[in-house]
């Protein structure tokens, strides 16, 4: 069975930067979306960024638009988030999720295969 595998959180200050991967194994990774969604303490998983298989496009909810970069090397079944000038509204455990192909990106409700979660802790 396959698996999705997170790591790449910590503690880092207002300001700071991360960089989240996701390694894929079996066959959850090839020919489909992928994303990151998170949650904070106390509020309902959200999508954060999606890619698309080919790599060529991706999506972002507006709070991340110009901080965060989500890519992928399929060679390698690895999915990244770059995460720039990182707030603590930031704050959360982040999710790699594989997207079932059908319904938005932008939902939780589109993807079928979750990776266990990296915490990502932002100090002011």
């Amino acid at each position: 069975q396959g698996q999705l595998v997170e790591s790449g959180g910590g503690l880092v200050q207002a300001g700071g930067s991360l960089r989240l991967s996701c390694v894929a194994s079996g066959h959850i990774f090839n020919s489909y979306a992928m994303g990151w969604l998170r949650q904070a303490p106390g509020k309902e998983r959200e999508f954060v960024a999606a890619i698309n298989w080919i790599g060529g496009r991706t999506y972002y909810t507006d709070s991340v638009k110009g901080r965060f970069t989500i890519s992928r090397d399929n060679a390698k079944n690895t999915l990244y988030l770059q995460m720039n000038s990182l707030a603590p509204e930031d704050t959360a455990v982040y999710y790699c999720a594989k997207h079932s192909g059908g319904g938005d990106y932008d939902a939780a409700r589109g993807y079928d295969y979750w990776g266990q979660g990296t915490q990502v802790t932002v100090s002011s």
